[in-house]
Protein backbone atom coordinates (compact mmCIF):
# COMPACT_ATOMS: atom_id res chain seq x y z
CA UNK A 1 0.00 0.00 0.00
CA UNK A 2 1.20 3.68 -0.93
CA UNK A 3 0.71 6.72 -0.26
CA UNK A 4 2.33 10.09 -1.52
CA UNK A 5 5.51 10.58 0.41
CA UNK A 6 4.30 7.33 2.64
CA UNK A 7 5.32 3.45 2.38
CA UNK A 8 2.78 1.11 4.47
CA UNK A 9 3.58 -2.38 4.76
CA UNK A 10 0.51 -3.89 4.79
CA UNK A 11 1.66 -7.29 6.23
CA UNK A 12 2.26 -5.23 9.55
CA UNK A 13 -1.12 -3.65 9.73
CA UNK A 14 -2.51 -6.79 8.67
CA UNK A 15 -1.01 -8.20 12.77
CA UNK A 16 -1.66 -4.88 14.31
CA UNK A 17 -5.52 -5.04 13.26
CA UNK A 18 -5.93 -8.29 14.24
CA UNK A 19 -4.28 -8.11 17.36
CA UNK A 20 -6.64 -5.09 18.24
CA UNK A 21 -9.45 -7.09 17.02
CA UNK A 22 -9.09 -9.25 19.80
CA UNK A 23 -8.75 -7.06 22.19
CA UNK A 24 -12.00 -4.97 21.03
CA UNK A 25 -13.31 -8.42 21.12
CA UNK A 26 -12.62 -9.09 24.71
CA UNK A 27 -13.90 -5.56 25.86
CA UNK A 28 -17.57 -5.90 24.14
CA UNK A 29 -18.14 -8.69 24.99
CA UNK A 30 -17.01 -8.56 28.38
CA UNK A 31 -19.09 -5.48 29.01
CA UNK A 32 -22.24 -7.38 27.54
CA UNK A 33 -21.41 -10.25 29.74
CA UNK A 34 -21.04 -7.92 32.76
CA UNK A 35 -24.50 -5.79 31.80
CA UNK A 36 -26.24 -9.56 32.39
CA UNK A 37 -25.30 -8.72 35.78
CA UNK A 38 -26.56 -5.13 36.53
CA UNK A 39 -29.98 -5.06 34.36
CA UNK A 40 -31.81 -5.66 37.46
CA UNK A 41 -29.74 -3.55 39.98
CA UNK A 42 -28.62 -4.96 43.15
CA UNK A 43 -25.25 -4.65 41.96
CA UNK A 44 -24.22 -5.20 45.43
CA UNK A 45 -25.14 -8.45 46.29
CA UNK A 46 -22.56 -10.19 43.51
CA UNK A 47 -19.48 -8.95 45.82
CA UNK A 48 -18.59 -11.02 48.63
CA UNK A 49 -15.14 -10.76 50.17
CA UNK A 50 -15.82 -14.33 52.48
CA UNK A 51 -17.07 -16.14 49.42
CA UNK A 52 -14.24 -14.63 47.41
CA UNK A 53 -11.23 -15.71 49.56
CA UNK A 54 -12.61 -19.29 50.01
CA UNK A 55 -13.07 -20.03 46.26
CA UNK A 56 -9.60 -17.82 45.69
CA UNK A 57 -7.83 -19.06 48.57
CA UNK A 58 -8.79 -22.45 48.55
CA UNK A 59 -8.00 -22.62 44.63
CA UNK A 60 -4.11 -21.66 44.85
CA UNK A 61 -3.66 -24.18 48.34
CA UNK A 62 -4.75 -26.82 46.63
CA UNK A 63 -2.36 -25.74 43.08
CA UNK A 64 0.31 -25.68 45.58
CA UNK A 65 -0.22 -28.61 47.20
CA UNK A 66 -0.73 -30.38 43.37
CA UNK A 67 1.99 -28.74 41.95
CA UNK A 68 6.14 -27.83 42.56
CA UNK A 69 6.46 -23.84 43.61
CA UNK A 70 8.77 -24.06 40.18
CA UNK A 71 5.85 -25.62 37.85
CA UNK A 72 3.47 -22.59 39.35
CA UNK A 73 6.28 -20.26 38.53
CA UNK A 74 6.89 -21.50 35.34
CA UNK A 75 3.13 -21.16 34.43
CA UNK A 76 3.40 -17.48 35.07
CA UNK A 77 6.76 -16.98 32.78
CA UNK A 78 4.67 -18.59 29.87
CA UNK A 79 1.57 -16.30 30.15
CA UNK A 80 3.85 -13.12 30.74
CA UNK A 81 5.41 -14.22 27.64
CA UNK A 82 2.62 -15.08 25.85
CA UNK A 83 0.81 -11.76 26.04
CA UNK A 84 4.25 -9.89 26.04
CA UNK A 85 5.74 -11.38 23.30
CA UNK A 86 4.61 -10.55 19.68
CA UNK A 87 4.04 -13.31 17.54
CA UNK A 88 5.88 -14.01 14.39
CA UNK A 89 4.06 -15.32 11.43
CA UNK A 90 4.55 -18.10 9.66
CA UNK A 91 5.27 -16.48 6.32
CA UNK A 92 7.95 -14.29 8.24
CA UNK A 93 9.70 -17.33 8.93
CA UNK A 94 9.10 -18.97 5.24
CA UNK A 95 10.53 -15.68 4.24
CA UNK A 96 13.67 -15.93 5.79
CA UNK A 97 14.52 -19.49 5.23
CA UNK A 98 14.15 -18.87 1.46
CA UNK A 99 16.53 -15.65 2.02
CA UNK A 100 18.81 -17.90 4.25
CA UNK A 101 18.86 -20.70 1.21
CA UNK A 102 19.76 -18.04 -1.63
CA UNK A 103 22.31 -16.47 0.62
CA UNK A 104 23.78 -19.70 0.87
CA UNK A 105 23.83 -20.07 -2.85
CA UNK A 106 25.29 -16.50 -3.38
CA UNK A 107 28.00 -16.80 -0.52
CA UNK A 108 28.65 -20.13 0.96
CA UNK A 109 27.26 -21.82 4.29
CA UNK A 110 29.45 -20.31 6.60
CA UNK A 111 27.63 -17.20 5.62
CA UNK A 112 24.93 -18.38 7.86
CA UNK A 113 26.72 -18.16 10.92
CA UNK A 114 26.20 -13.95 11.07
CA UNK A 115 22.37 -14.92 10.72
CA UNK A 116 23.02 -17.47 13.81
CA UNK A 117 24.29 -14.82 15.77
CA UNK A 118 21.80 -12.46 14.52
CA UNK A 119 18.55 -13.94 14.69
CA UNK A 120 15.77 -13.61 17.96
CA UNK A 121 14.47 -16.83 16.68
CA UNK A 122 16.01 -18.63 19.72
CA UNK A 123 14.91 -22.55 17.22
CA UNK A 124 16.07 -21.03 14.17
CA UNK A 125 19.40 -20.17 16.00
CA UNK A 126 20.24 -23.65 17.10
CA UNK A 127 19.35 -25.04 14.02
CA UNK A 128 21.69 -22.74 11.89
CA UNK A 129 24.19 -23.62 15.03
CA UNK A 130 23.78 -27.48 13.83
CA UNK A 131 24.15 -26.63 10.09
CA UNK A 132 27.17 -24.45 10.24
CA UNK A 133 28.67 -26.75 12.56
CA UNK A 134 28.38 -29.62 9.91
CA UNK A 135 26.01 -31.70 11.37
CA UNK A 136 24.38 -34.46 9.53
CA UNK A 137 20.97 -34.09 7.76
CA UNK A 138 19.93 -36.95 9.77
CA UNK A 139 21.29 -35.77 13.09
CA UNK A 140 20.04 -32.35 13.04
CA UNK A 141 16.20 -33.59 12.27
CA UNK A 142 16.58 -35.99 15.22
CA UNK A 143 18.26 -32.75 17.32
CA UNK A 144 15.46 -30.73 16.13
CA UNK A 145 12.49 -33.47 16.17
CA UNK A 146 13.65 -34.23 20.29
CA UNK A 147 13.54 -30.45 21.25
CA UNK A 148 9.99 -29.80 19.79
CA UNK A 149 8.43 -33.18 21.46
CA UNK A 150 9.88 -32.07 24.74
CA UNK A 151 8.82 -28.68 24.42
CA UNK A 152 5.01 -29.52 23.38
CA UNK A 153 5.29 -31.58 26.27
CA UNK A 154 6.36 -28.66 28.34
CA UNK A 155 3.58 -26.26 27.66
CA UNK A 156 0.99 -29.17 27.90
CA UNK A 157 2.19 -29.89 31.41
CA UNK A 158 1.63 -25.65 32.04
CA UNK A 159 -1.73 -25.84 30.14
CA UNK A 160 -2.39 -29.15 32.65
CA UNK A 161 -2.07 -26.83 36.02
CA UNK A 162 -4.53 -23.90 34.46
CA UNK A 163 -6.93 -27.00 33.75
CA UNK A 164 -6.57 -28.59 37.19
CA UNK A 165 -7.02 -25.35 38.43
CA UNK A 166 -10.44 -24.73 36.47
CA UNK A 167 -11.82 -27.87 38.21
CA UNK A 168 -10.80 -27.03 41.79
CA UNK A 169 -12.38 -23.79 41.50
CA UNK A 170 -16.55 -25.25 41.26
CA UNK A 171 -15.40 -27.33 44.41
CA UNK A 172 -14.36 -24.38 46.96
CA UNK A 173 -17.18 -22.85 45.15
CA UNK A 174 -19.79 -25.40 46.72
CA UNK A 175 -17.23 -25.50 49.92
CA UNK A 176 -18.16 -21.79 50.35
CA UNK A 177 -22.34 -22.59 49.77
CA UNK A 178 -21.87 -25.06 52.14
CA UNK A 179 -20.10 -22.49 55.13
CA UNK A 180 -22.63 -20.42 53.88
CA UNK A 181 -25.50 -22.62 54.86
CA UNK A 182 -23.98 -23.64 57.82
CA UNK A 183 -23.53 -20.20 59.50
CA UNK A 184 -27.18 -19.31 58.27
CA UNK A 185 -28.62 -22.55 60.18
CA UNK A 186 -26.60 -21.46 63.14
CA UNK A 187 -28.53 -18.07 62.98
CA UNK A 188 -31.85 -19.26 62.77
CA UNK A 189 -33.92 -16.95 64.58
CA UNK A 190 -31.51 -14.07 63.99
CA UNK A 191 -32.36 -12.27 60.57
CA UNK A 192 -29.43 -10.27 60.68
CA UNK A 193 -27.27 -13.36 60.24
CA UNK A 194 -29.36 -14.96 58.00
CA UNK A 195 -29.29 -11.98 55.62
CA UNK A 196 -25.49 -11.96 56.49
CA UNK A 197 -24.48 -15.35 55.55
CA UNK A 198 -27.26 -15.66 52.15
CA UNK A 199 -24.60 -14.06 50.16
CA UNK A 200 -21.84 -15.87 50.92
CA UNK A 201 -23.55 -18.95 50.04
CA UNK A 202 -24.48 -18.01 46.56
CA UNK A 203 -21.86 -16.28 45.56
CA UNK A 204 -19.43 -19.00 46.45
CA UNK A 205 -20.43 -21.34 43.69
CA UNK A 206 -20.91 -17.97 41.71
CA UNK A 207 -17.43 -17.18 41.93
CA UNK A 208 -16.37 -20.66 41.31
CA UNK A 209 -17.91 -21.10 38.34
CA UNK A 210 -17.06 -17.80 36.62
CA UNK A 211 -12.92 -18.25 38.07
CA UNK A 212 -12.91 -22.02 35.92
CA UNK A 213 -14.92 -20.52 32.40
CA UNK A 214 -13.58 -16.99 32.39
CA UNK A 215 -10.40 -17.26 33.84
CA UNK A 216 -8.63 -20.63 34.25
CA UNK A 217 -10.15 -21.99 31.23
CA UNK A 218 -8.94 -19.31 28.48
CA UNK A 219 -5.96 -18.95 29.77
CA UNK A 220 -5.32 -22.81 29.20
CA UNK A 221 -7.05 -22.35 26.14
CA UNK A 222 -4.67 -19.47 24.93
CA UNK A 223 -1.53 -21.76 26.11
CA UNK A 224 -2.66 -24.23 23.66
CA UNK A 225 -3.29 -22.03 21.04
CA UNK A 226 -0.21 -20.61 21.24
CA UNK A 227 1.76 -23.39 21.45
CA UNK A 228 0.26 -25.29 17.93
CA UNK A 229 1.47 -21.90 16.19
CA UNK A 230 4.67 -21.99 18.10
CA UNK A 231 5.36 -25.57 17.05
CA UNK A 232 4.39 -25.32 13.37
CA UNK A 233 6.77 -22.35 13.35
CA UNK A 234 8.93 -24.98 14.79
CA UNK A 235 8.56 -27.55 11.93
CA UNK A 236 8.88 -24.95 9.25
CA UNK A 237 12.44 -24.35 10.75
CA UNK A 238 13.16 -27.98 10.94
CA UNK A 239 12.43 -28.58 7.15
CA UNK A 240 13.69 -25.30 5.85
CA UNK A 241 17.41 -26.13 7.74
CA UNK A 242 17.90 -29.72 6.47
CA UNK A 243 16.59 -28.78 2.98
CA UNK A 244 19.11 -26.03 2.85
CA UNK A 245 21.39 -28.89 4.49
CA UNK A 246 20.67 -31.22 1.87
CA UNK A 247 21.39 -28.27 -0.62
CA UNK A 248 17.92 -28.00 -2.20
CA UNK A 249 17.08 -25.91 -5.08
CA UNK A 250 15.84 -22.20 -3.41
CA UNK A 251 12.65 -21.92 -5.41
CA UNK A 252 11.52 -25.66 -4.32
CA UNK A 253 12.35 -24.82 -0.73
CA UNK A 254 9.91 -22.04 -1.21
CA UNK A 255 7.13 -24.36 -2.57
CA UNK A 256 8.03 -27.03 -0.20
CA UNK A 257 7.71 -24.39 2.94
CA UNK A 258 4.73 -22.43 1.22
CA UNK A 259 2.18 -26.00 1.90
CA UNK A 260 2.59 -24.68 5.63
CA UNK A 261 0.55 -21.50 5.00
CA UNK A 262 -2.76 -20.83 4.12
CA UNK A 263 -3.58 -20.23 0.88
CA UNK A 264 -3.97 -16.55 1.45
CA UNK A 265 -0.42 -16.20 2.61
CA UNK A 266 0.86 -18.38 -0.26
CA UNK A 267 -0.44 -16.03 -2.85
CA UNK A 268 2.33 -13.82 -2.27
CA UNK A 269 5.61 -14.34 -3.70
CA UNK A 270 8.50 -14.59 -0.93
CA UNK A 271 11.53 -14.16 -3.35
CA UNK A 272 12.84 -10.80 -4.04
CA UNK A 273 16.14 -10.22 -5.75
CA UNK A 274 15.85 -6.67 -4.38
CA UNK A 275 14.97 -7.74 -0.86
CA UNK A 276 18.12 -10.12 -1.31
CA UNK A 277 20.25 -7.65 -2.48
CA UNK A 278 19.67 -5.24 0.17
CA UNK A 279 19.22 -7.82 3.52
CA UNK A 280 22.42 -9.88 2.95
CA UNK A 281 24.87 -7.17 0.75
CA UNK A 282 24.78 -9.05 -2.46
CA UNK A 283 25.83 -7.22 -5.56
CA UNK A 284 24.75 -7.58 -8.85
CA UNK A 285 28.18 -8.75 -10.09
CA UNK A 286 28.72 -11.40 -7.12
CA UNK A 287 28.29 -14.84 -8.65
CA UNK A 288 27.80 -17.95 -6.37
CA UNK A 289 30.32 -20.12 -5.46
CA UNK A 290 31.65 -22.70 -8.00
CA UNK A 291 29.55 -25.44 -8.51
CA UNK A 292 26.25 -23.74 -7.29
CA UNK A 293 23.72 -23.41 -9.42
CA UNK A 294 23.80 -20.00 -11.56
CA UNK A 295 21.90 -16.35 -9.92
CA UNK A 296 19.47 -16.51 -12.63
CA UNK A 297 18.43 -20.31 -11.96
CA UNK A 298 18.00 -19.69 -8.29
CA UNK A 299 15.74 -17.15 -9.01
CA UNK A 300 13.90 -18.26 -12.06
CA UNK A 301 10.60 -20.39 -11.34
Amino acid sequence: MKLPGIQINTKVVRRILGNNRNLVGVCCFSVLFLIGFFMYGHVGLYFNLSGFLIVIGGTFAAAFVSFKFSRLKILCQVLKASYRTREIEPDEIVETLVDLSLKCKFRGLLSLQEDEQETTVLFLCRALGYLVDGYDVRQMRDFLTTEISFFRMRREETERVLRTMAEFCPSFGLIGSVVGLMSMLGGVGDTSVILATIPVALTSTLYGVLFANFVFLPLAAHIQERTDREVLLKKIILEGVVAIGSDLHPRALENKLKSFLTPSARAEKLVSLERIRKKFNVGCAESPHHGEAPRSEALSS
